[in-house]
Parts: C-alpha cells; structure tokens; sequence
C-alpha cells in the first residue's frame, strides 16, 4: 500500500500517471521498433548486401536515398488534406490505423526480398515509410488531447523514452536472430534470419498497437462543431486548406517553430536514415553496425527523459539548442569516421540527444497551437517533417552523383542545424502559448454568444 504513492509520482514525473498517457505512449513502443530495424538498422544493411547484389555499392547507396526521399515526399503531399479532414469528422485512430496496417502490411511482405530484388524491396520500402509516418500524423495531433498544458513535454518525452526502450528488445533480439541463427534453430547461411526479422517487426508493430485504440479515446470534435460525413469533411478540408498556411502564419511564433524545425529536423533525419548504410559502404561489419543501433536505443531512454527535466528546469529552447549544438560535432566526427570504434561513439552521442531533441520539438509545437486546430497544424508540422527527410537524403543522392562518394555530404548536414538554430532565436515561448490560449478563449466567446 505505501508503495503506490510513489509508484504514482514517479509515473506523474515521467508523463506516465494515467492510463491513456500509457496506452498512447505505446504507439511509441511498436513504431519505434519499426523505425529502428526497417529504417535504421537492419533492413538498409540488408538492402545493400542482399537485394541490391551485383550493384556498385555507391549505387545501391544512391537508390536507398531515393527511395527514402520519394516515401517522404508522398508523406508530404498528402499530410495537409488528411489532417485537415481528421479536425472535420471523429476519424484521428481511423486513421492512424488504416495507415499503420499499410505499413505492417509492407514491412511483412519484404520477408519474400531475395538477392538482386532490389525495385521489390525499394517498393516495400516506400510503403512502410508511407504507412508509418502517415500512423504518426495522428498519432502525434492526440498529443494536446490526451496531455493537459503543463504535461506536454513530460508526455511527449516519455513517448520517445518508450520507444526506445521496446526498440532496445526488438532489435536485440533481431540481432541475436541474424548473428546466432542456431540459438533459433535456423540455418546460419541464408537469408532467412533476416527475412524472418521483417515478420516479427510486422507481429510488433500490430500488437503493440492494440492498446492505444483500446485505451485512448477518441479526440473530441471542437465544440459547437457537428460531426460529418468523410465525403463533406474532404470537401471541407481542401476548401480549407488553402487559408491554413496564411492562417497558421497569424500564430507566428509556431509558424517560426515550424521553420526551424524543418532545417534542423533535415540534419537529424539525414543522420538517422544514412547512417547504417553508410557505415556499410565503408565495410564496417554488420554486427558491429546493428549493436551500434541497439546503444542508440539503449543510452536514448535515460537521455530522452534527461531532456524533459532539462526543459522543466531551465526551458524547452535551452535543451533544444543544446541537442543541436552536439549534433554539429557528430557531424564532423562522422565526416573524418574511418572505423568501427568511431560508428560506436558516434552512436553513443546520437543516443544522448536523438530522442529528447525529436520530443521536445513536438511538444514545443503542441503548446504554441490551439487545440481545436491540432490535426490541421499537425498536419503541416507531419508536412515539414517529411520534407525535413527530403532535403537530406536528396543531397546524399546528388553528392553520389557529383563525386562518387558519400563522405562529402556529411559536412553540409552542419548548415542545417546551424540555420534552424539561429531561426529557433526568434521562438518568443511564453507569447507564442499566450497567443493560442487567446484563440482558444476567443472561439470558446464566440460560441457562447
């Protein structure tokens, strides 16, 4: 009995106190896992190995990048009108989960990629990316929701500590299937360990989903708004859609945010997403390249929490300039990389600030917006998001092109962290809450009267 007390503390200090908090950060614990072995980790080795076998290495690198830049430039066209039609009509986990069982789908299906498949796998590939960052439009429009306003960094921080922690188990134990296949009873020279690592990010992703439709409401509509038919909410949206962008510019200090999210988010993507392919043009060993991603994991769950009571302490900005400025020098350590000991130091440094940097910039934007407006701003924050991992990849893709190597790509990525910094300046954190608490308040009049 004297124990729930403090059990229930500790669950208020990490964002965790209630039970559709939890069931919401779960979401977080099934995709993360995805991102981290289909994204990051297992399935670019994979590709660069196996499905792209007879290619120049360089090649097989240039058309992963393209792959990642095309999934997230249809990401990018379609967030705006699905957000807008989600603020419309009662349909937030409809969606989410309509684009999440896309992506399950795909990430099941890359379990039949074999040698030289490479278009099958650069296909399935794309759908994943569609179906998972498609999941999280939504996913991220419940965070004002479910979160009151003093709780949107600890929860969003707790999101990403959460993923972290179910990716730690799904990509250990995807590691220890493709480098001990015997422990499985599986055969130690074939594809199958891989492929079979795809079924169980599949089985994953599905069944730690279930609690967040179980657990988490559905979010309201505004009041005083009816709900509609999905043939008038598309219409109403893209009626809408075109006075969102100028109307979104009226809350300027989200519209700042935003901005400088979408440079320095390019930065951070870009390393997420090239750097196991990467490390594998360079010949660095596949173990040595998954293990290194399981540290990300591992040292992210302290750090991203770390990260939300740096921003309770001193403020959301300082924690995220901090983030940046770390991130400048794993860019210039990554550029002069030429072994296995420094992809493991850098890993150990990405872990230290890829979570808290990601989870306070969600919860930063959250605050600065009015509730009723959450899936329609989120969609244009999903928009500048994807375009962020646009940027990144194409210049990896370019520089391929222009030099035959990867390394000289490496060394841009400092710009962008360094101009999405100077633009984080001007975020003004206090006028930009009090700016949308005031639109709240005025719609809130405007329906009483």
């Amino acid at each position: 009995m004297s124990s729930s007390p403090r059990t229930h503390r500790l669950l208020e200090a990490l964002g965790l106190h209630r039970p559709e908090l939890r069931a919401w950060a779960m979401y977080d614990w099934a995709i993360t896992g995805m991102y981290a072995v289909i994204i990051v980790a297992v399935f670019p080795i994979y590709f660069q190995r196996v499905a792209a076998e007879g290619l120049d290495p360089t090649l097989a690198t240039q058309h992963f990048a393209t792959a990642t830049t095309l999934a997230l430039a249809i990401v990018a066209a379609i967030a705006p009108v699905v957000g807008a039609i989600a603020d419309f009509a009662t349909v937030k986990k409809r969606f989410l989960g309509t684009f999440a069982g896309i992506g399950i789908a795909a990430v099941a299906g890359m379990y039949f990629i074999q040698e030289g498949d490479w278009l099958l796998a650069a296909g399935l590939f794309m759908i994943a990316n569609l179906g998972a960052n498609g999941s999280m439009i939504f996913y991220d429009a419940m965070l004002p929701h479910i979160a009151r306003e003093h709780e949107i960094d600890r929860v969003s921080t707790a999101g990403f500590a959460v993923g972290y922690a179910g990716a730690t188990l799904l990509l250990t134990l995807n590691l220890a299937m493709i480098m001990q296949p015997a422990w499985f009873f599986l055969p130690t020279e074939s594809t199958l360990p891989s492929r079979l690592a795809f079924i169980t990010v599949a089985i994953w992703w599905l069944a730690f989903s279930i609690p967040l439709f179980r657990r988490v409401p559905e979010p309201p509509l505004p009041e005083g708004q009816e709900a509609i038919s999905a043939g008038q909410a598309v219409r109403r949206a893209l009626g809408r859609l075109r006075h969102t962008f100028s109307e979104l510019r009226g809350f300027k200090h989200a519209f700042l945010m935003l901005l400088a999210f979408l440079i320095y988010n390019d930065g951070i993507g870009t390393i997420i997403r090239m750097a196991t392919i990467y490390g594998t043009e360079l010949g660095i060993e596949q173990g040595v390249l998954i293990g290194s991603i399981v540290l990300v994991q591992i040292v992210g769950v302290p750090f991203t929490f770390i990260f939300g009571t740096l921003a309770g302490r001193f403020s959301t900005k300082t924690a995220l300039f901090f983030g940046l400025f770390v991130y400048m020098g794993i860019s210039v350590l990554a550029f002069f990389m030429t072994s296995w000991v420094h992809f493991v130091l850098l890993a150990l440094l990405v872990g230290t600030v890829q979570g808290g940097t990601q989870a306070l910039s969600r919860s930063l934007f959250a605050s600065l917006i009015p509730r009723h407006k959450s899936g329609e701003f989120f969609g244009f924050f999903a928009v500048f998001e994807k375009f962020a991992g646009i940027f990144g990849p194409a210049i990896f893709s370019v520089m391929i092109i222009a030099t035959g190597s990867s390394r000289q790509a490496i060394l841009s990525v400092i710009g962008f962290f360094i101009v999405g910094g100077l633009i984080l300046i001007f975020v003004d954190v206090d006028e930009g809450r009090a700016i949308a608490r005031k639109a709240e308040k005025d719609r809130a009049d405007a329906l009483a009267a």
